[in-house]
């Protein structure tokens, strides 16, 4: 996740929070990094609210916030008395979205640039190229 250190000390034991960011939407980040790097996989039960909350020394509210918005999503699902499990196929979901997010936010402004000055996509490819090696 897109973590930086808090200058007000409202960040968790373990974490820190961003500024400037709501923290249920950092909450919901945070249980989707731990999706997709497979720390928390499909079928396995989530952090619950009290959980994160007392981690992070937020608000259970927040926290709760946070989870709702990945139930919405299907990312998450309840089990009555049980608690909030990742629902089966949440791992290639998340990875579907961050892809779109990463072409909308990233892909498309480079090659709109890249138009205004004139090049091609085989030229942006080819500089692609040669920067990751």
């Amino acid at each position: 996740m897109r973590q930086q250190p808090s200058q007000n000390g409202s960040g968790g034991e373990g974490t820190s929070m961003e500024e400037g960011r709501a923290l249920f939407v950092q909450i919901a980040e945070q249980i989707e990094d731990s999706i997709l790097d497979g720390s928390l996989g499909e079928g396995e039960r989530a952090p619950s609210t009290n959980e994160l909350a007392s981690f992070h020394r937020i608000n259970p509210a927040t926290a709760a916030k946070g989870i709702n918005l990945l139930v919405d999503r299907g990312i998450l699902v309840k089990r009555r008395g049980l608690g909030m499990f990742v629902a089966e196929g949440a791992h290639e979901q998340l990875r579907t979205s961050r892809r779109e997010t990463f072409a909308e936010q990233y892909l498309d402004p480079m090659l709109a640039e890249a138009r205004a000055v004139g090049l091609d996509v085989d030229a942006v490819i080819d500089m692609i190229r040669r920067r990751a090696t």
